[in-house]
């Protein structure tokens, strides 16, 4: 008689399966990022960043470096562990090209210290916790320099318009409920690529950019695309020439002499003679019409201060965008008749008006060469 069986081995064989046989895994269907596409947006934000780098250098009027980024993927449980303090999050969209945001962290010190600089500070013993709306809005706009240099550089990688929107900025408290941080929360999974970045010896930490793996796919998939394409691209055909039969190269010919029987014909030659030179006191002006020209209209100018910008960075300029002067505050302002600079003022205020108090007049051989 054959030993029965029990009630579980029973049960496994109608199942079709046994003890012993594993049980079969859930299959994930969250997306990861491969070792090729974490490459390659490395490889995106090296490029992106380093225009980035020399936006934030003219703003700041510092050497700044960012360094080759180091990309890993994280979900928010981990980000909550990683920021347990305060940090400066800024959220920039991408509008035009490709569509999709991303968010700037960076450290409350570092933060502080760009807005100081921003704001013609020194950025030396800069306490982070005077980051008001005004120092934030200040860091809001060197981000917004930054990924705007980035947005240019993948215009070119790309080979198409890319354009982002005004970059949102809030300090990040991974331990409250905030806009950015609820945002985060519909991202499943995350993107999160490392810089380090140095501006002259102020600064010397990470900046971190942090992305929905979707929006990462889609940057990998428009790198691919635009690399793909420049293959396919054939070279042009270059028509063929005739083969030119080489011509007999024709023996210089002497060039001609000149005739030494022929004379030169004789030129008389004498001492020049100069007017003598007389003083300017000596020369009597008679401004006999003088008031035929008191009516006639001249446009008054008061210049502020100048700066020179290239192409590249006017065209970067934008709405709330600060471009500073060759002046310090309070120094006199230039008065231009017709574009002659003839004085120096002192910028005042007249009722609702803006007004030039003369604190000096320029001398006339002081005018020569200005424009």
């Amino acid at each position: 008689m054959s030993e029965m069986l029990s009630q579980d081995e029973i049960d496994a064989l109608l199942r079709g399966t046994s003890d012993n046989t594993p049980t079969p895994e859930v299959e994930d269907k969250e997306e990861h990022l491969d070792s090729m596409e974490s490459d390659a947006l490395g490889e995106i934000g090296n490029i992106s960043f380093g225009n980035s780098a020399t936006a934030l250098s003219t703003l700041l009027q510092q050497k700044v470096e960012i360094t080759t980024p180091v990309v890993s993927e994280v979900r928010i449980e981990s980000l909550r562990e990683r920021y347990p303090t305060p940090h400066v999050a800024l959220r920039v969209g991408y509008t035009e090209g490709i569509k999709g945001e991303n968010v700037l962290v960076l450290t409350r010190e570092d933060a502080a210290i760009i807005s100081d600089l921003m704001l013609g500070g020194t950025g030396e013993n800069v306490d982070p916790e005077s980051l008001d709306e005004i120092r934030l809005s200040a860091v809001q706009e060197a981000m917004n320099q930054m990924m705007g240099a980035a947005a240019t550089s993948l215009s070119t990688v790309f080979s198409k318009k890319i354009d982002i929107s005004p970059p949102l900025v809030e300090v990040f408290d991974a331990t409250k409920n905030q806009t950015i941080i609820d945002r985060l929360e519909l991202w499943e999974t995350m993107v999160l690529i490392e810089f380090n970045l140095k501006v002259g010896t102020l600064i010397d930490s990470t900046i971190v950019q942090i992305a929905p793996i979707q929006f990462g796919k889609q940057l990998v998939d428009e790198l691919m695309k635009a690399t793909g394409e420049a293959q396919a691209a054939p070279e042009p055909v270059k028509p063929q020439q005739k083969a030119e039969t080489p011509k007999p190269q024709q023996q210089a010919q002497p060039a001609p002499q000149p005739d030494k029987q022929k004379s030169m014909p004789e030129v008389a030659v004498s001492q020049a003679e100069f007017m003598p030179l007389q003083s300017p006191a000596s020369q009597e002006v008679a401004p006999a019409n003088l008031g035929l020209l008191y009516d006639v209209p001249l446009n008054v100018t008061v210049e502020l201060g100048r700066t020179k910008k290239s192409v590249r960075e006017v065209l970067e300029l934008s709405q709330g965008s600060i471009i500073e002067l060759d002046k310090l505050a309070g120094e006199p302002v230039d008065i231009y008749v017709n574009q002659q600079r003839i004085a120096r003022g002192e910028v005042v205020v007249i009722e609702e008006n803006f007004g030039v108090r003369v604190t000096e007049i320029i001398q006339p051989h002081e005018r020569i060469g200005i424009v």
